[in-house]
């Protein structure tokens, strides 16, 4: 069965979605797909099948063409019983002319024969034992084969190794046809004017003539007719006065231009193809200072600092991501007012919604090319070619995309791709790969970026100093913590085994050593006094949640002082199943703690307040006499506004009076796109009863409190944090929030369907919050709410 497109003229596209069928090779049990793309445990789950379709007579000069956009990995493809195609990558796209091999007027079968990539990967590793087949996570099998690395199993995902036709499949009938179009310009320096040069390769269309348009939203803006040259291109060039850029969210509109290519042969149209593209002046700044190299990235002359995450697969089953499901993660990520994201180099090229879609919202891509944390053997001449064809293609693919800043050559080792990137996309950086800087130790502090892993991995450092550890850019660092608790229903079946420490439950955790890092963190931090399942998981979320604070917050004053650290992405935005790991948001999207800390601290205007650290574990009887403290004000606007009011409170933990008078500063001029310094000084341990630091900001035009940010003694688990006085009262779409005295931590249900702006707030005497709810029906009972110490 087949969906039938007339896309545009002479060429007809039929996808060849549904009718499919698959057996294992040597059963003859064949059983239905339900649809393509698909893989095998998709369809083993469903139980699916195929029937292939009837393909008509072809006219004189007409070509068919089968397209596979992606089979997943060892393929071999026959048509009518001959073998038309060897397939031994994933990332690969397929175009086979079958025109020869078809039978008019009869049913022609298709068929698609998967082999196991494990045991594939295997012989390859057997079959060359002069390369070092080293690295970490998995079966180091996974090195010799082109297909999604975490497939073989990750620390944070199972071993399901996929195969089938993992995008779309269709049967291409065309007298003529473009092949590639591609979209280079040059923006000067004022931004006024662009020079745009559009390529268009075609095939099959000797004396043909191609009609090039751009259009920004319904307006033409440039359109032209150029004759198809003896290689098969066709070239238009065009400038544009002052052009409708393309800015990060947050810094300005996202203004898209498609471009298309209509190809025009005797007269008749028989091929058209678009892109949409947006024009923007992407800089990695790597300048000396007085550090080592400065790392941030310039957009249109804004220099960006980019907060955000880093992104693995959405699902273990990459078929089942719909394109709704895409647009919800990314929206999420912007809604947190994140600007980066990090497509991981274990994954997959992703989906062009993907792409698409950041394009649309405004989100900066950092693109790993797909190689993670292992020796891949570039010396095979097989592998290479492989490889090669590989990052052309895809290179090719998202090249026109604005949201792509840099491409980096792997995730932890060293790949180098820099000749793809000149050849197929100059205008987008090359970076060696993550981390990289110069060819120093990863672990440079002074240049490049760096995976900051002595939080959690290594040497288990306290969180609290997280800012510290930093670099230039802090491409992965992060905190494991446990989804929520219905999430762990879903997988744990069983109910006897609802308890922190269950073999069902440390089975959906695949990280090294977790169960002695989490509790290694808690013992550490918190009184760990309730054993329940649900105070468990709190706990773990708030250390997840005070961890990745600690390390934006100050990453992000750096970014103030002379720009000495350019961005941070956490490890990792997102899971592949239901699992405890470092996502700040589980696999059914229910938010983590951690992502509202990270929205606090990321927002346009941030206030901030912290004591200087004091390591209890040196000295486990009492902390220092004194502490130095320091207040200021992050922003990303890109003008000064004024704040009308700058507040910092000292209040007793104990009884929730303030213990000495507050500090005041009105009418304060916040530098632009950096950090301002508001207050310091020095708290008396000695003579000072434990209390928190309680910073607020107002900002001129602006309702209300704009940022609050609160300090607590560290750690939690020396504070006596009964009868805090929480009261949480829902009326009309909102949360409205009091204390008597400074709560840690209260953390609102996340419930299917409700959606709140805030949660995992502290809270102190005298500031209500007030947090707006959606979905929250009359009738509905108000959500559950926990804080630390209840």
């Amino acid at each position: 069965m087949t969906s039938t497109t007339e896309t545009s003229g002479a060429l007809l596209v039929h996808e060849l979605e549904k009718s499919w069928e698959f057996k294992q090779t040597d059963s003859h049990n064949w059983m239905p797909v339900k649809s393509v793309p698909t893989n095998v445990h998709l369809d083993l789950i469903a139980n699916d099948v195929t029937k292939l379709p009837e393909v008509g007579p072809s006219r004189d000069g007409q070509i068919h063409e089968l397209v596979f956009d992606g089979l997943d990995t060892f393929a071999t493809v026959k048509v009518n019983g001959k073998v038309v195609l060897e397939s031994d990558n994933m990332f690969i796209p397929y175009r086979i002319d079958v025109t020869k091999k078809l039978k008019d007027g009869h049913a022609n079968i298709l068929e698609i024969e998967f082999r196991s990539a494990l045991l594939e990967g295997r012989k390859i590793k057997d079959a060359h034992p002069e390369h070092k087949w080293v690295g970490f996570n998995a079966d180091m099998a996974r090195l010799a084969t082109r297909k999604a690395q975490y497939h073989w199993g990750w620390d944070w995902g199972p071993v399901l190794m996929t195969c089938g036709p993992w995008r779309a499949v269709r049967l291409e009938t065309s007298y003529a046809r473009i092949s590639d179009m591609r979209v280079d310009y040059d923006l000067d320096e004022s931004l006024d004017d662009v020079v745009v040069n559009v390529s268009v390769a075609t095939e099959r269309s000797s004396e043909a003539e191609v009609r090039v348009a751009i259009r920004s939203g319904k307006d033409v803006i440039f359109e032209k007719t150029v004759s198809v040259d003896s290689k098969g291109l066709a070239k238009a060039d065009f400038h544009i006065a002052q052009p409708k850029l393309w800015y990060p969210h947050g810094y300005g509109e996202q203004s898209l231009y498609t471009c298309e290519a209509v190809l025009v042969l005797n007269g008749h149209v028989v091929h058209s193809c678009s892109r949409m593209t947006g024009i923007r002046r992407g800089e990695l700044i790597q300048e000396p200072d007085e550090i080592g190299k400065t790392f941030f990235f310039r957009i249109n002359g804004i220099d960006v600092f980019c907060g955000g995450s880093c992104w693995i697969p959405a699902d273990s089953f990459t078929p089942r991501i719909t394109k709704e499901r895409y647009r919800s993660w990314l929206q999420t990520l912007v809604d947190g007012y994140q600007v980066m994201i990090r497509i991981w180099g274990g994954g997959i090229w992703e989906e062009d919604i993907f792409y698409d879609t950041c394009d649309e919202l405004g989100i900066l891509v950092w693109q790993d090319f797909m190689f993670g944390c292992g020796n891949y053997p570039a010396a095979i001449k097989e592998f290479r070619e492989s490889v090669e064809a590989e990052c052309v293609a895809q290179v090719k693919r998202i090249r026109h995309h604005p949201s792509i800043v840099i491409y980096a050559g792997n995730n932890e080792d060293y790949q180098m791709l820099p000749e793809v990137i000149a050849s197929h996309s100059p205008h987008v950086p090359y970076h060696p790969g993550s981390p990289w800087g110069d060819g120093l130790i990863s672990s440079d502090q002074t240049v490049g970026d760096m995976h900051q892993w002595n939080v959690w991995h290594g040497t288990q450092e306290k969180y609290q100093i997280f800012d510290t550890l930093g670099g230039r850019f802090n491409s992965e660092f992060g905190m494991e913590a446990f989804p929520h608790i219905d999430t762990i229903k879903y997988y744990v079946t069983d109910p006897a085994e609802l308890y922190p420490q269950s073999h069902m439950i440390d089975f959906h955790n695949k990280a090294d050593g977790h169960e002695r890092r989490i509790a290694t963190y808690l013992i550490e931090n918190f009184r760990t006094t309730d054993t329940s399942l649900e105070a468990y998981i709190h706990l773990t979320q708030l250390s997840q949640s005070d961890a990745l604070m600690y390390g934006y917050r100050g990453w992000r004053q750096q970014w103030g002082q002379k720009r000495h650290c350019g961005g941070a992405l956490v490890w990792q935005l997102n899971d592949c199943w239901p699992v405890t790991s470092w996502a700040i948001i589980d696999y059914f999207q229910r938010k983590k703690p951690a992502y509202y800390a990270m929205r606090r601290v990321l927002a346009p205007i941030a206030v901030a307040v912290k004591r200087a650290h004091h390591d209890w574990s040196v000295v486990h009887a009492r902390p220092a006499k004194t502490s130095s403290y320091e207040c200021w004000v992050s922003s990303n606007s890109t003008q000064e506004v004024t704040a009308t009011k700058v507040e910092l409170k000292f209040i007793s933990i104990a009884t929730g009076k303030e213990i000495k008078a507050a500090l005041v500063r009105k009418n304060v001029k916040i530098t632009a796109n950096g950090t301002t310094n508001i207050f310091d000084g020095e708290l008396n341990n000695e003579k000072e009863e434990p209390h928190v630091l309680a910073a607020r900001i107002w900002i001129d035009g602006q309702d209300g409190v704009v940022s609050r940010d609160i300090d607590w003694p560290q750690p939690l688990k020396y504070l006596n944090m009964e009868g805090r006085g929480v009261k949480a009262i829902f009326a009309e779409g909102k949360i409205t929030v009091t204390s008597e005295k400074p709560t840690k931590g209260l953390v609102f249900e996340e419930r299917e369907g409700v959606l709140v702006n805030d949660s995992a707030v502290d809270i102190v005497p005298g500031d209500e919050q007030v947090i707006t709810v959606k979905g929250l029906k009359p009738g509905d009972p108000p959500l559950k709410w926990r804080y630390y110490g209840q």
